[in-house]
């Protein structure tokens, strides 16, 4: 059974495409309205559609044109599910942080996994034993803390992300600009760490992941063993539509 997943976030649309549980093709697209020339090509049977940005209703009656089975439109508090949602309050939680444990709860179905998605927002989620989404946090990404020192103060300069996300990082910035950007990117490095060894301390044997367009700046700068899976996301919407199709 062929499937697509759609994740539509603050900054990109992503899809994957997947044959079984297989991840055939993941890609990035300008916007949604180049999603029917992905479903004319890769032609799936079902499609799911997750969007924390703008509505997706018009567009999924668009596509259901389209695609012989079912367009499931992902709603965290409505979408039957593989795993228990325990969170207080399913009508604001993010899609993607949800679809993320659902892909890590399938990929470690006994373990306790704490999920790091560093993209426009970073967030640490906790699933507990492989089957519940406990919740977790959300901080601003690396692009919003540069952004708001230049938006919020009357001459600190807007910083870039280094272009070697890997390129070693001073701690004593010796201009302005090296300063704004080892306060940002030391400090977050610095918080998630703080979250990793504060959530092991309460539940040993704890399994880490990595996901996000910024996984590659985090990666090596993390402590202890990281997996890094950049497509949890789709992962996780995908094995949603399995269980509504199949169910």
């Amino acid at each position: 059974m062929r499937t697509l997943a759609l994740d539509i976030g603050n900054t990109a649309v992503k899809y994957g495409c997947f044959d079984g549980d297989v991840l055939l093709e993941t890609a990035v697209v300008a916007g949604v309205d180049q999603v029917s020339e992905v479903l004319e090509r890769l032609r799936p049977r079902h499609v799911i559609v997750s969007s924390v940005a703008e509505a997706t209703a018009g567009w999924v009656a668009q596509w259901q044109q389209q695609v012989s089975g079912r367009v499931l439109e992902f709603g965290p508090a409505t979408t039957p599910l593989p795993i228990r949602n325990a969170y207080a309050t399913p009508h604001t939680l993010g899609a993607d942080r949800l679809a993320a444990a659902v892909g890590a709860a399938w990929l470690w179905p006994t373990r306790s996994t704490l999920i790091i998605d560093a993209g426009t927002a970073i967030k640490c989620d906790w699933v507990e034993d492989g089957h519940t989404f406990r919740g977790g946090s959300i901080a601003p990404g690396l692009r919003l803390r540069f952004e708001a020192l230049h938006t919020f103060t009357g001459r600190l300069p807007l910083v870039a992300m280094p272009t070697d996300p890997a390129a070693p990082l001073p701690l004593t910035g010796t201009d302005t600009q090296a300063a704004i950007r080892s306060g940002v990117l030391n400090g977050a490095v610095a918080e998630v760490n703080g979250f990793i060894e504060a959530y092991r301390a309460q539940h040993p044997g704890l399994q880490v992941v990595l996901a996000g367009g910024d996984a590659g700046f985090f990666q090596p700068r993390l402590k202890g063993r990281i997996f890094v899976i950049p497509e949890l996301v789709l992962i996780g919407l995908h094995r949603i539509l399995v269980h509504n199709v199949e169910n």
